[in-house]
């Protein structure tokens, strides 16, 4: 079952206290330190487009894709009512391994533990090659992922999480387990979705299969494609990541 294929529709909800707005001011801030005149990004894995919206109205021009189609009519429909100031975000589907869209691109993102979702190295090497297609000689690429040491120092639990607005209330369990050679972590949701006015439950269950990664194997991949390093850091924190920090950010700029 392609994950998020069920519960597209309730994501906004489950993620309604995710701070946008702050994380794409944090890769504002990114992009103005190591490209200052990008205008134009690529998002890879856009989701329901909410990043996207929110670095339209820092003034970029934004081109989100996406494998999930479900995922996608969330974000399409979101920009119907778009600031007319700003150039609304244009969003395809397609496969972050394959997706060539034949134009480049100032930045590259990939966002919210997307390359996270590669969990083989030839589907991380195909993501990160095509971030390198799209870039422009010298454009940066930024993305977050779990980062492997904090998910070895400080392991997964099973978590609930408890959301409601006027017509459902949502209860989220996640169970992992973790597959320790493989480096990866299979997310186990149960997800219980109420109707508030027919009191009737509808039940989703989705496995995520998540890849921890390593700085190391990353440089790998990243070299052979002619990328440079440049920085990694935890994600919303200026500051090199410590051994519990789960999510991590590396920033490299493709070699002109």
């Amino acid at each position: 079952m392609p994950v998020f294929s069920n519960y597209a529709k309730y994501y906004n909800l489950i993620y309604q206290n995710k701070d946008y707005k702050a994380e794409a001011g944090f890769i504002d801030d990114l992009i103005h330190k190591y490209a200052p005149k990008a205008k134009t990004i690529l998002n890879l894995g856009c989701g329901t487009g909410r990043h996207d919206c929110a670095l339209a109205l820092k003034g970029y021009t934004l081109t989100g894709i996406d494998i999930s189609k479900e995922m996608l009519a969330v974000a399409r429909n979101s920009i119907k009512s778009f600031d007319p100031k700003y150039t609304a975000p244009a969003f395809h589907n397609g496969d972050i391994r394959t997706v060539r869209l034949d134009r480049e691109f100032d930045v590259v993102t990939s966002l919210f533990h997307v390359m996270s979702y590669q969990t083989t190295n030839t589907d991380l090497h195909n993501a990160f090659n095509t971030a390198a297609v799209h870039l422009k000689p010298g454009g940066v690429l930024i993305f977050d992922c779990w980062y492997g040491p904090g998910v070895l120092c400080d392991p997964p639990s099973i978590r609930t999480k408890e959301l409601e607005d006027h017509e459902i209330a949502v209860t989220r369990i996640a169970k992992p387990k973790m597959h320790l050679h493989k480096n990866i972590v299979d997310v186990n949701y149960q997800i219980f979705i109420r109707d508030k006015k027919t009191q009737q439950v509808e039940e989703i269950q989705e496995t995520h299969s998540m890849r921890y990664l390593f700085y190391p194997e990353i440089e790998n991949i990243l070299q052979t494609i002619d990328f440079k390093f440049l920085d990694f850091i935890e994600f919303m924190k200026d500051k090199p990541p410590k051994k519990h920090e789960w999510n991590v950010c590396f920033i490299y700029r493709k070699q002109v």
